[in-house]
């Protein structure tokens, strides 16, 4: 499944965060935990509706945003 299918943005569910469809597991948490050094196991062990897959997404949804973002640097 492609990540996008993975990924929900709803605004009735997280405030309109984007989290893993169908749970309240936002990608967000997910950056943390694995920038704070969790691995992908601990994470699959502390929430038992997450898979593989998802944090696999959660990572590519990352990048694309990053990807898409526009920097405007002012010189003065």
């Amino acid at each position: 499944m492609p990540s996008e299918n993975r990924i929900e943005i709803n605004p009735k569910v997280m405030m309109g965060k984007p989290v893993i469809r169908g749970t309240r597991i936002t990608i967000e948490l997910i950056l943390r935990k694995i920038g704070e050094g969790a691995a992908e196991s601990d994470l699959l062990d502390a929430y038992p509706n997450l898979t593989l897959e998802d944090i696999h997404a959660a990572l590519v949804y990352a990048a694309d945003r990053i990807a898409l973002e526009e920097n405007v640097v002012l010189i003065t």
